[in-house]
């Protein structure tokens, strides 16, 4: 029997600094080609979705991850215009600014007021999930 077409798995992580700025990249490849979004992407096979958060995140920010606590996991069928992604999306606390963008990120920075930008994808929304998270 040949396996069940599923969606793609994908991560995302929200990066606080000690300041409560967000680590946000500015995308080098379309969909959404220059607006800024969560570092993050797809789950290697044979990977779990926590080093694939750690990976991404150092890939295109030069940011090692400190302890990553979940966000949830955001699943709508329209988030992605290439297809049906399903992101479990992680939160993290580093005490390090130091940025180095790379691989799929233009640039990278740190973001005090996010919601003025224009955000990818539904990083708004996680985003808005994530702070609030923060918080508590």
């Amino acid at each position: 029997m040949p396996p069940p077409k599923t969606p793609l798995l994908t991560v995302d992580c929200v990066v606080l600094n000690p300041r409560g700025e967000v680590l946000l990249i500015q995308r080098r490849n379309e969909p959404f080609k220059g607006h800024y979004a969560l570092p993050g992407g797809f789950v290697d096979i044979g990977e779990t979705v926590e080093d694939a958060c750690r990976r991404e995140l150092l890939e295109e920010t030069g940011v090692k991850a400190g302890r990553l606590k979940l966000v949830g996991v955001y699943s709508d069928p329209n988030r992605d215009p290439r297809g049906h992604t399903a992101s479990v999306v992680f939160l993290t606390r580093v005490r390090s600014t130091k940025l180095e963008a790379g691989d799929d990120a233009a640039s990278a920075q740190w973001v005090a007021n996010w919601r003025r930008l224009p955000l990818a994808f539904d990083h708004a929304k996680i985003l808005a999930d994530a702070t609030r998270m923060a918080k508590s």
